[in-house]
C-alpha cells in the first residue's frame, strides 16, 4: 500500500496477502491489515491547509467516487446527491460561505453532501426498479418490502422527522469517504461550518429537491500545515467504549 502524503512524498506500506478463507465471497480479496488501517487513521487529520497545486489523479478520484456510491443507507434508499466541485471559480465562491476558510478553494475536490428532502413513493419505486435491474425479480415479489419502506417513510413524515432521518444517512457516506481517502493517502477536511442556503444557491441546488448538509474538502496537505504533525487528542478507549 502507498500513502501519498503530498504531491512529491509517499509512504509505502506492505500490502496484505489475500485472505485464505473458504467463503466464496471473501476468498482472494485483498485486505488491509489492522496495522495499516490504524496507521492510515492516525495519519489522517482535518487538513487546515491544502497544497493548491496538488490534484488528485483521475483514476484515484474515480475510486473515491465509487466509495461514495457504495456507501450504505437505511433501506438502501440512498437519499443523497454528492456534488463534486473542481471548477476553481466555483470553489472560490464557496469560501465566503465557509467562515472564510481556504479549504474549499485550495483543495483538489470539494464534495458537497446534499440530502434529498421529502423522500416519497416515487423514490422508493425508483430504487426498486434499480434493484430489479441489478438483481432481477419483479415488483410483485417485492410488494411486501415496498410496503414496509413506504410505511416507515409515512410514519417518519407524520412524526416530522423524515428529513432528519435521511440527513443522518449522509454522515454514514461522509465517514466512508474519509476512511477510504485515508487508506489511499488522500487528505480530507469535513466541514459543517458552511452556509447551506448559499451553497445551494451557488451549486444550483435551490428548488431541486436537494439541500446541502455538510461538505468535505479532499486533496493533499500543504508542507507547511502545522497541524499535520500534531498528536491526536482522543479520550482513552476506556472512557468512550463500553463493553457489555
Amino acid at each position: 500500500m502507498i500513502l501519498q502524503t503530498s504531491k512529491s512524498k509517499t509512504l509505502r506500506l506492505p500490502v496484505a496477502d489475500p485472505i485464505e478463507a473458504s467463503h466464496p465471497l471473501i476468498r482472494d480479496i485483498m485486505t488491509t491489515s489492522p496495522e495499516q488501517l490504524l496507521g492510515a487513521l492516525n495519519w489522517r487529520y482535518a487538513t487546515k491547509k491544502f497544497n493548491a497545486a496538488a490534484t488528485i489523479p483521475t483514476d484515484l478520484w474515480k475510486t473515491l467516487e465509487s466509495a461514495l456510491v457504495l456507501a450504505p443507507s437505511s433501506f438502501g434508499l440512498q437519499p443523497w446527491k454528492f456534488v463534486v466541485v473542481t471548477d476553481p471559480q466555483v470553489k472560490a465562491q464557496l469560501v465566503p460561505h465557509s467562515w472564510g476558510q481556504s479549504q474549499p478553494a485550495d483543495c483538489s475536490h470539494m464534495v458537497v453532501f446534499a440530502v434529498k428532502t421529502g423522500l416519497d413513493q416515487a423514490h422508493v419505486d425508483h430504487f426498486l426498479a434499480r434493484q430489479i435491474e441489478v438483481r432481477g425479480g419483479s415488483l410483485e415479489a417485492l410488494a411486501g418490502y415496498r410496503g414496509m419502506m413506504l410505511g416507515s417513510l409515512q410514519k417518519a413524515t407524520d412524526a416530522g422527522y423524515l428529513d432528519i432521518w435521511q440527513t443522518h444517512q449522509l454522515y454514514i457516506a461522509l465517514g466512508q469517504f474519509m476512511t477510504a481517502a485515508a487508506l489511499l493517502g488522500v487528505d480530507t477536511c469535513p466541514m459543517e461550518g458552511i452556509a447551506p442556503v448559499e451553497y445551494d444557491r451557488i451549486l444550483g441546488l435551490t428548488g431541486s429537491g436537494y439541500k446541502t448538509v455538510v461538505a468535505c474538502a479532499a486533496g493533499y496537505r500543504a508542507d507547511d500545515d502545522k497541524y499535520a504533525s500534531q498528536k491526536k487528542v482522543r479520550f482513552p478507549a476506556s472512557e468512550v467504549v463500553k463493553h457489555i
